[in-house]
C-alpha cells in the first residue's frame, strides 16, 4: 500500500503490479484488489502482472500472454476466454496434457514409514512407497504432510517408529543422514529452506555434492562443478543469463529446478516433494512433473505432498489423504476423485451427545 501511495502521489497514470500478492495474506488480497478497481474507476491503466490465474480473471478486462520472454496472445473478449484457453495459449498444447500421467510398472519397496511419529503428526503413520512408484500426499492445511516430511529428511526429530530405505532401517537425525542414505527434500518454503539465495545458480546445484568431488580431500574441483551446474542447466532448462547468476533473481519456478538439479547430483533412492509447484506458472509446472516421471522411470520413489488436490490426481499414482495428523484414507489414481479426496480430508465433525 505505501508503493501504491508513492505512485499516487507522482500523480501516475499508469501502474504496473509486478507479482504483488506473492507475500500477502487473503485479508491482505482483498484490500488490495478493492485499491486496484477503485483506480480502474479513477481512469488509471493498470498493469497486472501474475502467474496466479484465479486473480487475473478476477482483475482483468484484457489478457496477454508470455511465454519465453516472446508475445503469443491477447484476449479482448473476457466473455470468450476460459481457465482451459488460457493455459493452453501458455504451455502451447491442451490442459488434458498438463499432467501426463501414464500408467507404469513398479519395483520392489523402496521407502517404508513404520508407526513413524514427528512434531505436528498425530498419530504413527505408516505407508510404503515402491520403486518408481509416486505417491501424493494430500491433505487441508494443518494435516501433518509438511511435518510428516520434515521429520523424515530430519529437519526435525522422529519421535517414534523407522524409516526404511530398501528394507534397511535408517537412523535420521539431521538432513546429512537422509542424503547419505539417498532421501532427498525439496521444500515446501523454496526460498527460506531449500536455496541459498546470496549465492550462484551453480552453488545451490553443487552444494550437496560437492563434498564428494573435492580435490585432495579440501580443494573444490572447479571443472566437476562447472561442468555438472552446466549440464543440469541444460537438461532441466533453467532459464538463467548463466550458472554464476544469482539464484535469488530467477523466477519460483527456476529456482525449484535448480533444487532439483542439487539433488539430481546426488545418489538418489527417495525424494520428498513439498508442494513442489506451488507458487510456479503452468509451463514450468509441466517441465517439473516430467521430471517426477523421469525420476520414476529411473526407479526412484517419490513421495509428494501437495495442497492442489487436481495435481495430486493427475500425477500420483496412488494418493495417500491425511486429515489432522493422521492418515484418512488411500485411493488409487484410476478410481480416485474430487469428492472422494475431499471428503476423507474434511475434519470429522464431533456430534453432541445428548
Amino acid at each position: 500500500m505505501v508503493e501504491i501511495a508513492k505512485a499516487l502521489a507522482r500523480n501516475a497514470k499508469i501502474i504496473a503490479f509486478d507479482e504483488p500478492t506473492s507475500s500477502l495474506s487473503a485479508r491482505e488480497i482483498d484490500n488490495l484488489f478493492r485499491v486496484i478497481r477503485e483506480l480502474r474507476k479513477e481512469g488509471r491503466v493498470i498493469l497486472y502482472v501474475s502467474h496466479r490465474m484465479e486473480e487475473i480473471f478476477a482483475l482483468s478486462d484484457a489478457i496477454t500472454v508470455f511465454k519465453d520472454g516472446r508475445y503469443v496472445k491477447t484476449f479482448t473478449d473476457m466473455q470468450q476466454v476460459d481457465h482451459d484457453a488460457l493455459v493452453q495459449a501458455m504451455v502451447g498444447r491442451d490442459i488434458g496434457d498438463i499432467y501426463g500421467w501414464q500408467p507404469r510398472s513398479y519395483g520392489e519397496e523402496r521407502l517404508r514409514l513404520d508407526a513413524v511419529k514427528a512434531p505436528g503428526v498425530r498419530t504413527p503413520i505408516s505407508l510404503a512407497v515402491r520403486s518408481g512408484e509416486i505417491v501424493g500426499l494430500f491433505g487441508l492445511v494443518g494435516a501433518g504432510r509438511s511435518e510428516l516430511m520434515k521429520g523424515m529428511f530430519g529437519g526435525t526429530q522422529i519421535t517414534a517408529g523407522q524409516v526404511y530405505i530398501d528394507q534397511q532401517p535408517i537412523d535420521i537425525r539431521k538432513p546429512s543422514h537422509a542424503i547419505a542414505a539417498g532421501m532427498m527434500l525439496c521444500p515446501e518454503d523454496r526460498k527460506a529452506e531449500g536455496i541459498i539465495p546470496v549465492h550462484s545458480v551453480r552453488d545451490n546445484i553443487n552444494i550437496s555434492a560437492r563434498r564428494k568431488h573435492v580435490l585432495g580431500g579440501c580443494v573444490i574441483n572447479n571443472g566437476w562443478e562447472e561442468n555438472n551446474a552446466d549440464h543440469h542447466i541444460r537438461s532441466l532448462n533453467i532459464k538463467t543469463p548463466g550458472a554464476e547468476q544469482l539464484i535469488m533473481n530467477l523466477s519460483g519456478g527456476n529456482q525449484q529446478k535448480a533444487i532439483l538439479g542439487r539433488w539430481l547430483s546426488e545418489e538418489m533412492k527417495v525424494i520428498l516433494l513439498d508442494e513442489p509447484t506451488r507458487g510456479i506458472d503452468v509451463g514450468a509446472k509441466h517441465e517439473i512433473y516430467n521430471v517426477i516421471y523421469a525420476l520414476a522411470a529411473q526407479g526412484v520413489a517419490v513421495l509428494f505432498a501437495s495442497s492442489d488436490l487436481p495435481e495430486v490426481l493427475g500425477v500420483a499414482d496412488r494418493i495417500v489423504v491425511m486429515r489432522e495428523g493422521e492418515i484418512a484414507g488411500e485411493l488409487l489414481h484410476e478410481q480416485a476423485d474430487e469428492r472422494q479426496a475431499l471428503s476423507l480430508a474434511m475434519p470429522k465433525v464431533s456430534q453432541a451427545v445428548a
